[in-house]
């Protein structure tokens, strides 16, 4: 239990015992399945915590040259690297720094496949292909929606693989469920099925949150065992992101002001929604916020959680507390690590959260403290 008064605001803290809570998990699905799990440091790169993730999970997956670089320094592990589109100035670190690499597109393969073969160790590579089926329901976050840029649809890949391609790569899952899964490869099958037989891998992208409480990891072990006894000759992998991070931390904010208008009660933190908390408002949802309603309840002070930025939405929702609140009190934002963290920005030069671990023994350890240094270099 994370001690609140040990904490400096505005500061993302993780529970180190929650953290391994998680990976114990992913790793026995990992282990009982027999597939491959990497991280995808698209949903978490805090990467003074690879030392605990590199005793359950050993790779990761990158979308960029830094990611990549990050996978070689920090995991101690080349990368599988997606990206939508590589150019000529990044390939050089990609190649150096990934495993595999898998192509967007024939003409991104075509143009930089041959380059892969003059790397001094050995390259695998791959084509993400769009089974055009999702159940993600945020256009936002749906990758398979008509038109988009993400993945080879059949038609445009033929009947056959380019010589070189050495495995396939999908993408159709968001905090999804073992049973999505099941559908969409149901839909991979039907439409590329008659490639499977002849590539080494096939990569299941990320999505799966198989660490949320009523996931079903019986079935989803079941179904992958299931896909490896009808395929022999593939190995899977799975990148889920935000399943690693689950509900193992937070984001701690104070109430810096209250102030009132047409009845409304606006709570103003020392933090910012779009600089800290920008899923919130991008996806959209509203956060649970620790011993708060959710909703307005009647007869309970009702406030309005607002950002210390200049953006007039830097805000989100309305909820009820049982107590008026005052200057100085501490607001918590629960499961705030996935993706938040990754996405957080320095606009208007709001002061940006210490990122924080928080023992077994109750000691806090402060990975980063950001200072005004931080946010003019941005600018050299």
């Amino acid at each position: 239990m994370i001690d609140f008064s040990k904490v400096s605001t505005p500061a993302y803290i993780i529970d180190e015992t929650a953290l391994r809570r998680n990976l114990a998990v992913i790793k026995s699905v990992k282990d009982r399945a027999a597939v491959n799990i990497i991280l995808a440091f698209k949903a978490f790169a805090m990467w003074k915590t690879f030392p605990i993730i590199k005793e359950y999970i050993a790779c990761s997956t990158a979308s960029s040259p830094w990611e990549a670089q990050l996978a070689v320094e920090e995991m101690g592990s080349k990368a599988h690297t997606y990206s939508p589109a590589y150019t000529e100035k990044d390939f050089p670190v990609i190649k150096a720094c990934s495993s595999h690499i898998t192509f967007n597109s024939l003409a991104q393969f075509h143009r930089f496949y041959p380059d892969t073969l003059n790397n001094p160790t050995a390259i695998s590579c791959g084509l993400r292909i769009n089974p055009e089926y999702s159940e993600v329901e945020t256009d936002l976050y749906n990758p398979a929606a008509p038109g988009s840029r993400l993945g080879i649809v059949r038609e445009e890949l033929g009947i056959q693989l380019p010589a070189g391609v050495e495995g396939l790569h999908f993408h159709t899952l968001c905090e999804s469920t073992s049973y999505a899964l099941e559908n969409t490869l149901q839909q991979v099958e039907t439409q590329f099925g008659d490639l499977l037989p002849h590539v080494k891998w096939l990569n299941m992208g990320g999505g799966h949150l198989m660490t949320r409480k009523d996931y079903d990891i019986e079935h989803l072990i079941g179904l992958l065992q299931r896909f490896k006894a009808k395929y022999p000759n593939l190995e899977i992998i799975l990148e889920p992101g935000a399943a690693f991070v689950w509900q193992t931390g937070v984001l701690v904010a104070s109430v810096v002001d209250i102030v009132h208008n047409k009845g409304i009660a606006t709570a103003i933190l020392d933090i910012s929604f779009t600089c800290h908390l920008p899923d919130c408002l991008e996806m959209p949802y509203k956060p649970v916020v620790r011993g708060a309603y959710q909703e307005i309840v009647a007869g309970k002070p009702a406030y309005r959680l607002g950002g210390n930025s200049c953006l007039s939405g830097d805000f989100i929702g309305d909820w009820s507390f049982d107590n008026e609140l005052k200057t100085g009190d501490t607001i918590i934002f629960e499961d705030m690590i996935h993706y938040t963290t990754v996405k957080t920005s320095m606009f208007n030069g709001i002061t940006h959260p210490d990122l924080c671990l928080w023992k077994p023994n109750g000691h806090l350890e402060t990975f980063r403290r950001f200072g005004y240094e931080d946010y003019k270099h941005r600018m050299d």
